[in-house]
C-alpha cells in the first residue's frame, strides 16, 4: 500500500485556529483538515507546507516546530502527517482560494465540524490540551553597520 506524506499547520490566530474545508471532487470532500497537503517530489515539509498555504489560502506562513506526527490507514493508502505549530505574519489574511470553506474555531468547538479521520487524533489533542503558543517570527534582517 503507498504511503502519503503530508504536512500540516495549527495556524493560531489569538486562541481560535483555521481549519479549512475541501473542495468538491477532493477525496473526502466537504470535510474539515488543518490546512496543509502532500510533498511535492524534492520539497521538504516546510517548504511543502509553505507552497500548500500560498497555493489554497493565498498567504504566507510563519513555521514554527514540529506540534505532532501522526499516522492513518485509509483503504487506498498509509498517510504520515507531520503537523506544525504556526502562524501567520503581519498583514497576511488567508483567503479560501482552493478550498471550500474556512473557519476559525477555538480548540474546545472543533468537534463541531465534520473532520477528516486523519485529522481526529489532533482535534481531540488540542480540545483535551489548548492550541500550542504560537511560533515567534523572524527576526527581519538587519542592515551591516558601517565603519
Amino acid at each position: 500500500m503507498p504511503t502519503v506524506i503530508v504536512a500540516a499547520a495549527v495556524v493560531r490566530e489569538g486562541e481560535r485556529l483555521l481549519l479549512t474545508r475541501r473542495p468538491r471532487g477532493a477525496h473526502l470532500e466537504g470535510l474539515w483538515e488543518f490546512p496543509g497537503g502532500k510533498l511535492e517530489e524534492g520539497e521538504s515539509p516546510i517548504e511543502a507546507l509553505r507552497r500548500e498555504i500560498r497555493e489554497e489560502l493565498g498567504c504566507a506562513l510563519v513555521v514554527g516546530p514540529v506540534y505532532d506526527v501522526l499516522f492513518h490507514r485509509y483503504p487506498q493508502f498509509d498517510l504520515l502527517m507531520m503537523v506544525y505549530t504556526c502562524g501567520l505574519p503581519p498583514g497576511e489574511t488567508p483567503q479560501p482560494l482552493q478550498v471550500a470553506d474556512m473557519r476559525w474555531l477555538s480548540p474546545a468547538s472543533l468537534g463541531s465540524v465534520e473532520i477528516l479521520p486523519a485529522d481526529a487524533p489532533l482535534t481531540a489533542r488540542l480540545a483535551r490540551e489548548g492550541a500550542p503558543p504560537p511560533p515567534t517570527p523572524p527576526e527581519p534582517p538587519q542592515s551591516p553597520r558601517l565603519p
